[in-house]
């Protein structure tokens, strides 16, 4: 065997040897994507370096817009903090999922109890808990398209199937309920539910969670609500939690606190099961066991809870006439409405908008390589709607965020981008 190595000037050191073999990956990322904070966000991280001020509008991240955490929140911390410092229960303090149990039950879920409520590190960890307790290899999971995609990511990372049932724009990005039915096969072991949705802003009506209710209980599929966004809806939609739908099957509802309560950075989430506990005994086992392998999590800001579910829900001054997040909201459908390009259906919550581009104008459109460009020359980061999970490509995502402002000059530019397309 050749022991020498390549030195810069492409000699070789003797004793060294010159197979470089490259550290391998795990097969099983093969299929997982993460656009939203993929190859454009890196992208922007290098233009930033260079100095360019970038407008990120590819994450739901209300610190970066001067939204603030309500200060009773943090006061609820800073005063527990002396008995944050050791670990807590794997499944959370008790006060927290006391006061998850309290809002389900105001809600009419009576099946709800402390013992079925975890609290993760965010409600990114416990999507991945929860399906790791479930799939076996080749178990499947139906998650809607448009989806956000950690849903999608975390069934593959988990030996599961993904299959995106479709939620067509020209329903309003309302699940199809036959297209649902027709997937179900004997692998299928949950249905994903993402209402008010990211990335459309979509708020299901009740016929439709009553149908995926039915669906659910009929073939025994668990349910997985994730409804981060509830409190979050304009103009007099009605959010209707999952959990008061499902009871003849097990249903979990998650949240948290990084976007009504706008505490991103406290990584505070939980899961609330519901319906039938007693045939979930071994699953729920199975799920405290993860729970105790990851020790607990952030104590800090657990003691925060309680506050923020007990106490003034201030997200609603905010979604109101008048407050910022629907004065912001208001500014994209006024922006889009004025553009000769681009099309959207009215988002009805959360902080999103899935805005579409006429193809009749731009018939060679391709979200990936608007955004890059977008990026390039107008310094202004959008995900494209393919990272979605979307089988179309003339879609993209921004966050509605920022300042009426800030969202009129971002649109000054992104049709600054399309009409040049047009040229």
């Amino acid at each position: 065997m050749n022991t020498e190595a390549p030195v810069a000037d492409g000699s070789l050191l003797p004793g060294h040897p010159t197979a470089v073999t490259a550290v391998k990956t795990a097969a099983g990322l093969r299929h997982v994507r993460y656009e939203i904070r993929g190859v454009l966000a890196r992208r922007a991280l290098e233009l930033e370096k260079l100095g360019y001020e970038i407008t990120s509008l590819n994450i739901g991240n209300p610190g970066v817009y001067g939204f603030r955490t309500p200060e009773t929140m943090r006061l609820a911390m800073i005063e527990n903090l002396q008995i944050s410092e050791g670990y807590c229960h794997q499944k959370g303090i008790f006060p927290a999922r006391e006061a998850v149990v309290m809002q389900q039950q105001t809600r009419g879920v009576m099946t709800a109890s402390a013992d079925s409520v975890f609290i993760g590190n965010g409600v990114s960890e416990l999507i991945d808990l929860c399906l790791r307790a479930l799939l076996d290899p080749g178990d499947e999971v139906l998650i809607p398209s448009p989806d956000y995609p950690l849903w999608t990511a975390a069934t593959v990372l988990n030996g599961g199937k993904a299959l995106h049932y479709p939620c067509p724009p020209d329903r309003g990005f309302q699940p199809d309920l036959a297209a649902i039915e027709a997937m179900i096969t004997p692998r299928t072991r949950a249905i994903v539910v993402i209402n008010p949705n990211n990335p459309t802003g979509a708020v299901y009506s009740l016929e439709t969670l009553l149908g995926i209710a039915e669906l659910a209980e009929r073939h025994r599929l668990v349910v997985l609500s994730d409804e981060i966004y509830d409190h979050m809806t304009y103009d007099g939609a009605e959010f209707v939690p999952m959990a008061t739908l499902v009871n003849e099957t097990l249903c979990a509802t998650l949240s948290g606190l990084s976007k009504v309560y706008r505490a991103c950075g406290y990584r505070v989430g939980w899961a609330s099961f519901s319906g039938d506990l007693e045939n979930a005994r071994a699953y729920l086992n199975a799920l405290e066991l993860l729970a105790s392998l990851r020790l607990c999590s952030n104590v800090p800001g657990q003691w925060a809870v309680q506050t923020a579910l007990g106490g003034y829900q201030s997200i609603h001054d905010l979604t109101s006439p008048g407050g910022r997040l629907y004065e912001s909201r208001q500014a994209v459908l006024d922006c889009v409405a004025a553009s000769p390009f681009l099309q959207l259906v009215t988002p009805r919550g959360a902080m999103y908008a899935f805005v579409r581009v006429d193809r009749d104008r731009l018939p060679d459109f391709s979200d990936h390589r608007f955004a890059m460009d977008l990026l390039e020359t107008r310094h202004v980061l959008v995900a494209p709607g393919t990272s979605f999970n979307v089988p179309y490509d003339d879609h993209f995502r921004i966050t509605t965020l920022p300042s009426p402002a800030l969202i009129e000059e971002v649109f000054s530019r992104i049709d600054e981008v399309l009409e040049s397309y047009v040229k």
